[in-house]
């Protein structure tokens, strides 16, 4: 894609033996060229400085095109495919009941899959256990139990989700493995944007 950018060019006939010291051009006003007499318009020229013994300069106008790219945005929650015969199935019910089955690789994660198939889990944080906004709700407290244990950071960002239950797990820290192949989990109804950073000031203040 491209753009018009109008540019002002301009030449002069000089005297004989005449010589010309000029700088890099720079975008200024007519009245900034020095040495010649006009009648400014309150245009934009391109001006050279100590231009001496320039008589009857002449302005045109001509338009240069410059280039720019635009990026692709960059997708939250991409996943590589699995290979076939290694797929695990997780199923993900939103907050209208609806359910949402998708076959996974090993080694992803609830808030990763759930971005990447563009449920409504925010994750705020950017998935570094840092707020409770991809709260999830395991169904099978035998699926919570084959979990690893949450840590304390996790267990912290916990104790701030909107309807906490026995078995609530943040989305950014539930890994797919073989042992949870067919995961069923829950979406809140709603979750509270509260980040660790958010008390970081009052622990520092008291």
């Amino acid at each position: 894609m491209s753009i018009a950018r109008p540019v002002l060019r301009f030449s002069c006939h000089f005297l004989p033996r005449s010589r010309v010291v000029t700088t890099a051009p720079q975008i200024g006003t007519i009245s900034q060229i020095k040495g010649w007499t006009h009648n400014s318009t309150g245009g934009a020229a391109i001006g050279y400085t100590s231009v001496p013994k320039c008589t009857n300069p002449t302005f045109t106008f001509s338009r240069t095109r410059r280039r720019f790219s635009v990026l692709a945005p960059l997708q939250h929650g991409h996943l590589t495919p699995p290979k076939p015969g290694e797929e695990l199935h997780v199923t993900f019910i939103d907050k209208e009941g609806d359910e949402h089955k998708f076959e996974v690789a090993s080694g992803d994660n609830l808030l990763d899959i759930a971005q990447s198939e563009e449920l409504e889990m925010e994750g705020a944080c950017g998935g570094s256990c840092a707020c409770s906004t991809c709260h999830v709700i395991v169904e099978s407290q035998d699926h919570y139990d084959l979990m690893p244990e949450p840590d304390d950071d996790e267990n912290d960002m916990l104790d701030l989700a909107f309807g906490l239950t026995e078995t609530s797990r943040l989305g950014c820290q539930v890994k797919m493995a073989k042992e949870l192949d067919g995961l069923r989990v829950r979406l809140p109804s709603m979750t509270r944007n509260l980040q660790k950073s958010d008390f970081e000031g009052g622990k520092k203040g008291g």
